[in-house]
């Protein structure tokens, strides 16, 4: 049983002034593995101050004084790699596919940031203006529970990459996840107040981060809901805002595709991370011509897929993070099949074989139509909805037809025509074929999948403010 009784704040571990206490589940098994002493409005005040303290210092430091911060941040985490991993595994039960991913991006992203800034032109001439980016102000963060560890990392090396100081409202659904990030952490020695971190409920410690005058900037990965309050928040205090929020991705399956590549992908888009995704490809459109042959290869290609616990390398898929997040999945299942979907392969209850912990059968529904909610909602597990075009531009219009914007895929054999195909879709990224992104290039979503990028120069803008000395 893990007690967890601290918050970071002004570089040491601290007793929160918050005394509710909030339990720590193990995905796989229901078991409780621990508890976290969450913090509170006071709480979230005094990293706030801590990080206010410590921000004209960082403000003054200089590209290569950054760089060595996020060095010693980058090999601080991959000293505690086997730990992270551990606790990823044990609090989330994400299956070894993901963690093989989770753990070293962690540590990646604080090298990215630091080449970001090596490469980065601070200060730039532009006619008779000497334009110079300066820090924001000071940042918080608000994180999600789905890649607990990689999204702390993520925005905690853009503070720094930025020069600013940063307080951090994790997941309390991640406690431990975080606590052993912060041991780590701890030890790369980052001046006092550079870095804070609070746990707490979102709509406690959460709201006073959006809602206090001296925070400059938020961030925040997370639900569309969330993002919306969060931002009309923000705006009272002018804050600066980037969020990266819910999707509803579609797949594009063009009639050339080699299903035998296309189908494996297809499966990695879906069910990514356990379907606990926002860039899942949870909308596959297929041509009538192939709809029977696209959905017999799903059918076989689902059934070869294993559902369980991180513990076995052989999963495929792991457990809904909380009995609350299976409950939801199981609604949609049990939605899909009312509004008149038909169920190919998957359903409600467990897998079978598995008759304890949060685990879904990986499903797929087809005869979907665009206007079910299966197939406009974000459902948040392994559930693929396969929709049906008559041609190329009905494709892009159904793809198309979707209040989210974050991340869409694209499959078949010709290059050209996938990139013409790209360049009409209303996304912030697009996938060809899985190709891998490369991780200095933008991340962020179009309508209501956020505002603002992430990673890469375009994430170090979203922390800088451009000031123009005239003479």
């Amino acid at each position: 049983m893990k007690i967890i009784e601290q918050i970071y704040v002004d570089g040491a571990f601290v007793t929160p002034h918050g005394a509710e206490r909030f339990d720590l589940f193990n995905p796989a098994t229901e078991e409780k593995i621990g508890e976290v002493r969450l913090g509170d409005a006071e709480d979230a005040r005094a990293a706030i101050a801590a990080a206010k303290r410590a921000f004209p210092a960082m403000r003054r430091t200089t590209p290569a004084e950054r760089i060595a911060m996020l060095h010693a941040l980058r090999d601080a985490v991959v000293a505690k790699a086997d730990a992270l991993n551990s606790a990823m595994a044990t609090e989330y039960g994400a299956p070894q596919s993901f963690l093989a991913f989770s753990v070293p991006h962690a540590s990646l992203v604080f090298d990215l940031a630091a080449k970001t800034v090596a490469n980065y032109a601070f200060t730039r001439r532009i006619g008779n203006a000497e334009v110079v980016m300066e820090p924001v102000g000071v940042a918080a963060a608000i994180t999600p529970w789905n890649s607990n560890i990689g999204f702390i990392c993520t925005k905690l090396a853009t503070a720094i990459a930025a020069g600013t100081t940063i307080v951090i409202k994790p997941s309390e659904m991640s406690a431990i996840q975080t606590q052993t990030l912060l041991e780590a952490l701890h030890e790369a020695g980052l001046p006092r107040g550079v870095l804070n971190v609070v746990n707490g409920y979102g709509h406690v410690v959460g709201a006073e981060l959006s809602r206090n005058p001296d925070i400059a900037k938020i961030t925040f990965t997370g639900s569309t809901a969330t993002g919306r309050t969060i931002m009309r928040t923000a705006a009272e205090t002018f804050k600066r805002v980037t969020l990266e929020l819910g999707g509803k991705g579609p797949q594009i399956l063009l009639d050339d595709a080699d299903l035998d590549r296309a189908i494996s992908h297809v499966l990695a888009s879906a069910f990514r991370n356990s379907g606990q995704a926002c860039i899942a490809g949870t909308r596959l459109l297929v041509s009538e011509r192939r709809h029977a042959e696209v959905t017999s290869r799903l059918v076989e290609a689902v059934a070869n897929l294993k559902t369980g616990p991180s513990s076995d390398p052989t999963s495929d898929i792991g457990p809904m993070v909380s009995a609350r997040q299976w409950e939801r999945v199981q609604s949609y299942i049990s939605l899909g099949q009312e509004e008149g979907a038909t169920l190919l392969v998957g359903g409600e209850g467990r897998p079978e074989g598995l008759n304890r912990g949060w685990f879904v059968r990986p499903t797929v529904f087809t005869g979907v139509t665009n206007d079910m909610r299966i197939a406009r909602e974000e459902i948040f597990g392994p559930v693929l909805s396969i929709l049906s075009y008559r041609d190329e531009d009905e494709a892009i219009a159904i793809a198309n037809d979707t209040d989210y914007g974050l991340q869409s895929y694209v499959l078949g054999t010709d290059a050209d025509h996938m990139r013409r195909v790209a360049r009409q879709l209303e996304t912030g990224r697009v996938i060809i074929n899985e190709a891998p992104a490369d991780p200095q290039s933008p991340f962020g979503g179009f309508k209501h999948s956020g505002i603002g990028r992430e990673f890469g120069p375009f994430g170090l803008e979203a922390f800088l403010e451009p000031k123009a000395i005239v003479s």
